[in-house]
């Protein structure tokens, strides 16, 4: 983290000016970990990001000294799991599982529960520390981690203790997730795709929103709107509708009125863009009527 960002700014300021900072960095120069500590700075502005980071660090050098130089990829899954999972006691928050704190990475690492992007996270962010290649996946309604062996792939689960999931596994995951028939194998190749750091940072934001919109909480799920859009600005089409709701639920119906037209010029082919059209019709007349 750059010392001259925080010269003289305020902790909020601060955790503005390290979301900018990340959006603009290349996507293979970003930290899962320090990216994610910055979105819940946004919640605890005193938020001490490097002591956070140095935790991560800790933790990987006492599993690094157990092992041996010449250890298997497949052993040092074993010791990870057995690490995180059985000595350091971190799980799924099956019991608040839409608990905000559970989006937070360093509440995560002070009370070990979290949901599968936040524990996701860890695991990544430990494993690599101790020289596994690992990667998030993007899988329909759980994030899983997948990592490289000598005979193929394997895809782990970190919100379930790191166990791998073979195909019927996975199959049952998307059937829970909506699907209504088994998908093939170049379709489910294509869902274990790796997810690139900016990708599992938006998926966190899109996460704590949706926890945000179902506890109404419109002003917090504004703010994690608009990083969202900072982060992807080339592919926020959606994002810019999902924000103009939020403004609407705010009686901000300039700014409403504003996001979705933005949304119909990236996308003026959307499957909703007769219903965006109709809002934006309602919302003119509106605004009209306020001057």
């Amino acid at each position: 983290m750059s010392g001259d960002i925080a010269d003289g700014l305020s902790p909020e300021a601060l955790a503005a000016e390290q979301w900018r900072r990340i959006t603009r960095m290349p996507d293979e120069d970003v930290s899962l970990a320090e990216g994610a500590l910055w979105i819940a700075a946004s919640e605890y502005p005193d938020l001490a990001v490097d002591d956070y980071l140095a935790r991560l660090d800790d933790m990987a050098t006492r599993l690094r000294s157990r092992l041996r130089a010449d250890v298997a990829t497949a052993e040092k899954l074993l010791a990870l799991n057995h690490f995180l999972f059985s000595e350091l006691g971190f799980s799924g928050n099956s019991d608040d599982y839409y608990d905000p704190r559970n989006s937070f990475l360093n509440e995560v690492l002070e009370r070990r529960l979290g949901i599968p992007i936040t524990l996701g996270v860890v695991y990544i962010e430990i494993g690599r520390r101790i020289g596994l290649v690992l990667h998030g996946v993007s899988f329909p309604g759980h994030f899983l981690v997948k990592c490289a062996l000598r005979d193929g792939v394997v895809v782990l689960d970190p919100y379930s203790g790191g166990v791998s999931l073979g195909i019927d596994e996975l199959q049952q995951r998307l059937r829970a997730a909506g699907s209504d028939a088994d998908v093939d194998e170049a379709i489910l190749s294509h869902l274990l795709s790796a997810a690139s750091n900016k990708e599992v940072l938006a998926r966190m934001l899109r996460n704590l929103k949706g926890v945000y919109g179902q506890q109404d909480d419109w002003l917090r799920a504004l703010s994690a709107s608009e990083r969202l859009i900072a982060l992807t600005p080339d592919d926020a089409g959606e994002e810019y509708r999902d924000r103009g709701g939020i403004y609407l639920k705010l009686e901000c119906f300039r700014a409403a009125l504003g996001d979705f037209g933005t949304y119909l010029k990236q996308s003026p082919g959307a499957a909703d863009a007769e219903i965006v059209r109709a809002q934006i019709a309602d919302l003119a007349a509106k605004v009209a009527r306020l001057n």
